[in-house]
């Protein structure tokens, strides 16, 4: 695991300069799919309007999520705000605003996936793997169904995945059922990566303590807000350290459609992604 941090002083100095921070502020991390968006891609115009309102109330509003990063910044412009800071790739990836409004990496993590993918391999022998970059290119050893991946990817030999600087391996296996999947891995006894499995068959994996949450953590640090005031959205398994860690102190919101692992991660429930519950929360903010 590796990190790049050239700008990271910076950034944090930046932070804490200007203007004093509101008394209300409030650190907003918002999961993209199943949270901000509907399962058939939509953003609702009440979620928009909710979070630009939570923008506009001098809160920090951001993404953090899976997704890597040219799947994640375009949807800046139909949310309309325009964050400090954006967290891709389950964590492994942390971006900042230029101020020619386009983004730049902060801090990246990653790592040698070779070991991971030889032992999933040999428990998931027809597993499809994809492996991304840093600059969120993925290879994939085969095509991965249509509702599983919406950006393409590059087919190349299994053997060329192995030599990749890795921010995250994704594996799916269509054929095993979710609780067959769960206990796959679970013996598969992985180390020296963070992993999550998703709603099916899929598995998300991370450099080796990497979360959603510890890239949060780091945004916190650089805008200097209290722990009291972090506010984290989410609805699936790489969601749940982030919402642990902003329910420590602050609010960590599930949505409601959430599986029970994800629910007990959290200390608030809202209304499932159909019924907006997203802007529902985001509604009780101080204004």
């Amino acid at each position: 695991m590796s990190a790049q941090g050239r700008f990271v002083d910076g950034a944090a100095q930046g932070a804490g300069t200007g203007a004093p921070a509101r008394t209300k502020r409030w650190l907003v991390a918002l999961d993209i799919d199943g949270t901000t968006m509907r399962e058939d891609g939509v953003i609702t115009e009440a979620v928009v309007a909710a979070v630009r309102d939570a923008e506009a109330a001098g809160h920090e509003v951001m993404l953090s999520t899976g997704r890597s990063e040219g799947m994640t910044v375009p949807l800046l412009e139909t949310l309309g705000i325009e964050p400090k800071y954006l967290v891709c790739a389950n964590g492994a990836l942390t971006l900042a605003r230029r101020p020619d409004g386009s983004y730049e990496r902060v801090h990246v993590e990653h790592f040698d996936p070779s070991d991971v993918l030889q032992t999933i391999r040999g428990a998931l022998e027809n597993a499809a793997f994809g492996v991304e970059d840093e600059t969120g290119h993925f290879r994939l050893s085969e095509n991965f169904p249509a509702d599983t991946m919406t950006n393409a990817g590059e087919l190349v030999p299994f053997d060329q995945l192995l030599t990749v600087e890795a921010t995250r391996v994704v594996v799916i296996s269509p054929e095993h059922g979710l609780e067959e999947f769960l206990q796959i891995v679970e013996d598969m006894g992985l180390h020296k990566v963070s992993y999550t499995v998703g709603w099916t068959a899929w598995l998300d994996i991370a450099p080796e303590g990497v979360t959603k949450a510890t890239a949060m953590e780091r945004v916190r640090e650089w805008l200097d807000i209290p722990r009291s005031r972090v506010f984290a959205a989410g609805d699936g398994r790489n969601d749940i350290d982030m919402l642990r860690w902003a329910s420590t102190s602050g609010r960590g919101v599930v949505m409601g459609q959430a599986p029970d692992d994800v629910v007990d991660a959290g200390n608030e429930l809202t209304g499932g992604v159909s019924d907006d519950g997203l802007a529902a929360a985001l509604d009780s903010l101080p204004r």
